[in-house]
């Protein structure tokens, strides 16, 4: 006797199929978002660049400007132009 009416899949096959679909795409998705947090981590943190007032002050303790300089330029930063550098 021939079995023609059993070549479909069972409740089974239906749910590995639906099972293994999830596991492919959670799979994929992970991929992706590992790959993105890795060529972000290699690329390091984008931090802002230093304020005028910090490079000002780095200038000044590294000694390339002296201190008459180093308030001038901070007073023209902070909006002061009451004093001047040739006074």
């Amino acid at each position: 006797m021939m079995w023609w009416g059993y070549d479909h899949m069972t409740g089974w096959g239906y749910a590995l199929m639906g099972l293994t679909t999830v596991a492919f795409w959670a799979l994929v998705i992970t991929a992706i978002v590992l790959a993105v947090r890795a060529a972000r981590r290699a690329t390091g943190p984008l931090s802002p660049p230093p304020a005028a007032e910090e490079l000002l002050a780095q200038r000044y303790a590294r000694g390339e400007i002296d201190t008459e300089e180093y308030h001038t330029r901070l007073d023209t930063l902070r909006g002061r132009h009451d004093h001047f550098a040739g006074s």
